[in-house]
């Protein structure tokens, strides 16, 4: 049998693929592995479908790489619900041709049981569906597989391409002090009236009451400093007042009263 598949991948991918006994494995259509292993050959069951019947083989199944990059593959297996069994002997050539490569699949199948009591129409039918799907599996993975190394290289190439981190607390700190010095100097500049305390005296009270406050806080909370409003004055200042205007006006008073009686006994 000889079978032809073109596929728009480059063949140095495929080889890459081919080589590895777990991608393999997920290339061959209808295996269900007996474990998920890199182990060679490939040990499980598989299903293939030859005209209206399905047939359910147990064996293995080996790829090796040639000279010149071909493959040979190998498979057999046995029946699970008969006594028929199957062996495969094929040999894959990669192609590198324009936009992609041609596979070549060329070899023999030498069946008993079932599968040799098919028609033969249908066992070429069925052997081309089965190189058909592999084919598109194995694009699949290699893609996959180039994808995932492209994504590798990216992130490799010493670009950050994450968040940026922050800036010490130290300069955080000195940012934040320059600025509030500079906008305290510019509204010394533009007034003359209302003397300002030195600018750094400002800035340094300016950050201590800023420091371990959230921005909401700060955005709420009141004007403090020079902006602050003036408070409305307190009853407290005039009850002070009051407590010692009060002794001293009955001072003055008995005092008056006194002096009034000693002026009237001498006239």
């Amino acid at each position: 049998m000889e079978h032809e598949v073109f596929v728009p991948v480059p063949a140095e991918v495929l080889r890459a693929t081919l080589t590895d006994p777990a991608r393999v494995a997920r290339c061959v259509p209808g295996l269900q592995q007996d474990a998920e292993t890199d182990a060679d050959p490939l040990a499980g069951r598989l299903k293939v479908r030859v005209g209206g019947n399905t047939i359910t083989y147990r064996g293995a199944l080996r790829l090796t790489a040639r000279d010149g990059g071909a493959f040979a593959v190998e498979g057999e297996g046995s029946e699970v619900r008969g006594k028929g069994s199957a062996a495969l002997e094929l040999t894959l050539t990669l192609t590198p041709v324009a936009e992609g490569t041609t596979l070549t699949f060329t070899g023999r199948v030498k069946a008993a049981g079932r599968l040799a009591e098919a028609d033969p129409e249908a066992r070429g039918a069925a052997g081309a569906r089965l190189l058909d799907r592999f084919a598109e599996a194995l694009v699949a993975v290699a893609d996959v597989e180039a994808e995932l190394a492209a994504e590798t290289d990216t992130d490799d190439d010493g670009v950050d391409d994450g968040a940026e981190e922050p800036p010490p607390a130290d300069t955080l700190d000195a940012l934040d002090a320059l600025d509030i010095t500079e906008a305290l100097e510019g509204g010394a500049a533009r007034t003359d009236a209302d003397p300002l305390a030195p600018p750094a005296a400002e800035a340094a009270h300016a950050r201590r009451t800023m420091i371990g406050r959230s921005a909401e806080e700060v955005d709420h909370a009141p004007p403090r400093g020079r902006y602050a409003p003036v408070p409305a004055p307190e009853t407290s200042s005039a009850t002070a007042t009051l407590r010692w205007i009060a002794p001293a006006a009955a001072l003055a008073i008995a005092s008056a009263v006194v002096v009034g009686r000693a002026w009237r006994r001498r006239r």
